[in-house]
């Protein structure tokens, strides 16, 4: 049975942060600084509170007789009391014989072509962990993405304005950038565990570290560029968000009416229909603020069973760090522009380089952990080097076709003259070589 660090990791970076939120909205208060108090208190309790609700909706709380367990969550304390009750089941495993354990069936990653089968024994505790470590593993997303990342986008934008970087501020951003990080981690981690549910999938070392630079990179350069833009622009950076947003929150559910699929209704038995709709607008909101900072491992589909897209799509990668790509430039590219005297001493230049190669960091590590470190690139049907091949080789097939058919009816046109010019030609040379005989013949 594995140790339940993931549960504790979760729950050190959720306690942390949120004791770093309460002392520096204190001291926002103490300076006087209001707005900057409310709106650190508003991105530290609202994730507090989506968590509650997904710890409670996950081991289905409200149709068990657990008062005491409620009562707890309402004062958000339902981390605290999991990871005690997580810790519990791990140190009291195995000294009680259980009463029946259920057999679940794996498959090992295929060596040479083939793939074994593994039948494993499952007991109530191991099954109870898992249950927990499931958990955790969406609060921390929840937490990183609604929570953390725009805590950390606040923060740093007032360091910016205020021109002052304080002990107790660097501190709260750092744990807000590590608990964001985290997040996207574990959901790549989950989003390779739903996809190839059917196969016994172990991370390794390597893997974790790529993901940990991919994503570290690309969030703090996404970050970083969202409060550049906005503190010079602030009125243009509301559209940019609300595009983005809601470009992203729509998309699932626009593919949904295209599929003309039926409304789901096997996500929860006691959830009526209205309660079905609150759950999926809430997945599509948490997908679509996840798509805001980076790129969202687990893809939406809503007219699947499982909510979850579980093909491989080299091609709508691509397109998203493309499009990300050239925004980011864009912004970078108008704060450049109308940079204030805020930024008199700083290498403008210098600084937009520095992101610039900061994301193309990032999807470097991303390449190399699809390509290498991955650990079922084995079941891939295409590694993603071809896959980006392909995807390049369609963008640029839109302008080639027109080159061609120009080509050919250059071609056709010109054919004709050339053949009549070679005719010609060839009749001058014959009767070239006629006089030139005859006159032979005649000196002879």
């Amino acid at each position: 049975m594995k140790f339940p660090g993931s549960v504790l990791v979760s729950l050190v970076l959720f306690v942390a942060e949120t004791a770093a939120a309460l002392c520096l909205s204190g001291a926002y208060r103490a300076a006087g600084d209001r707005m900057w108090q409310w709106l650190t208190l508003l991105f530290a309790l609202l994730p507090c509170a989506l968590v509650q609700l997904s710890l409670v909706f996950i081991h289905r709380d409200v149709s068990r007789d657990r008062p005491l367990v409620l009562l707890l969550h309402l004062l958000q304390l339902g981390p605290l009391v999991r990871c005690v009750e997580v810790f519990y089941i791990y140190f009291h495993a195995g000294r009680v014989e259980e009463p029946y354990v259920s057999i679940t069936k794996k498959r090992q990653m295929p060596k040479d072509g083939y793939s074994e089968e593994i039948e494993k024994e499952v007991g109530q505790a191991e099954g109870k962990l898992c249950t927990h470590r499931s958990a955790f593993s969406r609060a921390s997303v929840i937490q990183a993405f609604l929570g953390s990342a725009p805590q950390l986008t606040l923060q740093l934008y007032i360091c910016v304005l205020q021109q002052e970087i304080t002990a107790a501020r660097s501190i709260f951003m750092v744990l807000s950038l590590l608990s964001i990080v985290y997040g996207a981690l574990r959901c790549n981690i989950l989003a390779i565990k739903i996809k190839y549910d059917d196969y016994d999938v172990s991370v390794k070392p390597a893997a974790y570290l790529c993901i940990f630079l991919w994503r570290s990179f690309e969030i703090a350069t996404r970050v970083t560029v969202l409060v550049l833009f906005s503190s010079v622009l602030q009125i243009w950076i509301l559209p940019v968000v609300l595009v983005n947003f809601f470009g992203f929150f729509f998309y699932p559910w626009i593919l949904f009416w295209q599929s003309k699929s039926p409304f789901p209704e096997n996500i929860e038995k006691a959830l009526s229909r209205v309660g079905t709709t609150i759950v999926l607008c809430l997945l599509t909101f948490l997908y679509a603020g996840i798509n805001m900072f980076c790129w969202s491992a687990v893809q939406v589909k809503l007219n699947d069973p499982d909510l979850i897209n579980k093909s491989q799509n080299w091609y709508r990668l691509t397109v998203y760090y493309i499009l990300r790509f050239i925004e980011n430039a864009f912004l970078l590219l108008m704060w450049y522009i109308y940079k204030t005297d805020i930024y008199l001493y700083v290498c403008a230049p210098l600084l937009v380089l520095q992101l610039l190669i900061s994301y193309c960091m990032a999807v470097l590590f991303m390449l190399v952990f699809y390509q290498f470190c991955h650990p079922c690139k084995k079941l891939f049907s295409s590694s993603i080097s071809e896959g980006l091949l392909s995807c390049f080789t369609f963008l640029c097939f839109i302008c080639k076709p027109a080159k061609s058919t120009t080509l050919t009816k250059k071609a056709e046109v010109k054919s004709p003259e050339n053949t009549d010019e070679a005719w010609s030609s060839s009749k001058t040379i014959d009767s070239q070589k006629g006089n030139l005989h005859q006159s032979v013949s005649s000196n002879a």
